[in-house]
């Protein structure tokens, strides 16, 4: 007989990570901190390029309260701190967001690592690292395993598109094939992979866009994903372009009706850990749907039960 987590991990017709969350720590309250190791990307210093990828501005992405702490301690610390008063948080996942978390050499990642969990480590239950497939390694996925006998650890690698073509257009500096590459590295790995898409490039088709769920079906071990809708920001190169001459972007109502269709085609058993993204309202430019965070899930999730919607069941 299922739990009551258990069942609630699928009562909104998709594999929900919160409850998912609730279910592995048996009923205590998980939260992720967010921390800034002060990383940059390939893609913006002249390694493979300048300007990162088109669509993007760091802060748009990280919490202004992240960014304001100055010390990696200091992060943890306040993180945690919000996340009880605010969330009443039993335990702990230290997420290395920001930029790419692998982009160093070992001896500096572990270092990094190390402090971020020696703090208050018997509440920390995970450590979940940000990275780009063109910065994973055997070395480095061995250091992120060592850690796998404390800590449950997530490795999160940035899918954004399927497309050469669309990667080339948004400075990716990597292709598709990056990472297949690092995916087959971490095939027989400890890690928990999760991958991260961008829907609504506006020269992808929605025929193109749906088939990112056979790619992400094609690797067994893929645990979680995050599906987010393109934002434009301030301060990205997309940006710039969209005042210059907007091109079309998903409304509230097209992007849960894309995600009706995008489920039935996702294997049951990944966990969902995101349907969208949010930025910052004072840095986002558009789409600017004008509700807030809780009251965007409550839709999505409603167009979702009306539809009768049910990862995974088109291919049954």
């Amino acid at each position: 007989m299922l739990t009551q987590s258990a069942a609630a991990q699928w009562e909104k017709g998709y594999n929900n990570y919160g409850p998912w969350l609730k279910e592995k720590y048996n009923g205590q309250r998980v939260f992720k901190v967010i921390v800034d190791g002060g990383f940059t990307c390939p893609n913006r210093d002249g390694s493979k390029g300048y300007g990162g990828c088109t669509y993007c501005n760091v802060d748009s992405f990280t919490p202004s309260v992240s960014r304001q702490a100055p010390t990696l301690r200091e992060q943890v610390i306040q993180g945690m701190e919000r996340a009880r008063k605010g969330n009443k948080a039993d335990k702990f996942i230290i997420y290395f967001q920001p930029n790419t978390n692998t982009y160093a050499p070992v001896h500096y990642l572990k270092m990094m690592y190390d402090e971020a969990l020696s703090i208050e480590p018997e509440n920390i239950v995970g450590l979940s690292v940000g990275t780009r497939p063109d910065c994973i390694d055997a070395e480095k996925i061995a250091l992120l395993e060592s850690y796998t006998d404390r800590f449950d650890v997530d490795l999160e690698m940035g899918m954004e598109s399927i497309y050469d073509d669309t990667l080339l257009q948004i400075n990716r500096g990597c292709l598709h094939g990056d990472l297949v590459k690092a995916l087959e590295l971490t095939r027989n790995s400890k890690l928990d992979i999760c991958v991260h898409t961008i829907f609504g490039f506006p020269w992808e088709t929605k025929e193109m866009m749906l088939r990112y769920a056979d790619e992400i079906n094609r690797f067994d071990h893929i645990k979680f994903v995050k599906f987010h809708h393109l934002h434009i920001v301030e301060g990205s190169v997309m940006g710039v372009k969209y005042k210059r001459e907007p091109f079309k972007l998903f409304s509230l109502e097209e992007y849960a009706d894309f995600l009706c269709e995008l489920l039935p085609l996702v294997r049951p058993d990944v966990v969902i850990q995101r349907l969208f993204g949010l930025s910052d309202r004072e840095l986002l430019i558009a789409p600017n749907w004008q509700l807030r965070k809780s009251e965007i899930q409550h839709f999505i999730d409603q167009r979702i039960l009306s539809k009768g919607v049910v990862q995974g069941s088109a291919l049954m």
